[in-house]
């Protein structure tokens, strides 16, 4: 998986959309709140950064290459180093389950305008 295969998965979810706040970053959100970051060395990514629930953060930091999100540990962010860490279909699941997480602390009527169906939003697994 690359970088821009992770862009493009991102922005496949319900009511995505690109933001780049940063020069050094891309930031995928939903309703206005992050759930994932490209982060970028000058124009060259390097790590991943995305929500995740409490459980899946204590499994995630235990693996090579993923460890607490600086500035976003405490709310259960992770931060890959490059994209090898997980397999590809794990990512996809991961990078849903974050898009799930923060679409769920959205409003119904924020949802519906996004187009996310109530069953998309989370269902509680908390090994995702």
């Amino acid at each position: 998986m690359t970088y821009a295969d992770v862009e493009k998965f991102c922005l496949s979810l319900p009511g995505t959309k690109l933001d780049m706040p940063w020069s050094d970053t891309r930031v995928f959100k939903i309703g206005g709140k992050m759930f994932a970051v490209i982060v970028l060395d000058g124009k060259r990514p390097w790590g991943l950064w995305f929500k995740t629930s409490s459980e899946s953060f204590e499994i995630l930091t235990r693996l090579k290459d993923i460890g607490p999100c600086p500035y976003f540990a405490r709310a259960c962010w992770v931060e890959m180093k490059g994209l090898k860490a997980l397999k590809p279909e794990e990512l996809r699941a991961y990078l849903k389950r974050a898009h799930a997480l923060v679409a769920a602390k959205l409003s119904r009527k924020t949802r519906c305008s996004l187009g996310i169906t109530e069953t998309a939003v989370i269902e509680r697994n908390p090994l995702l």
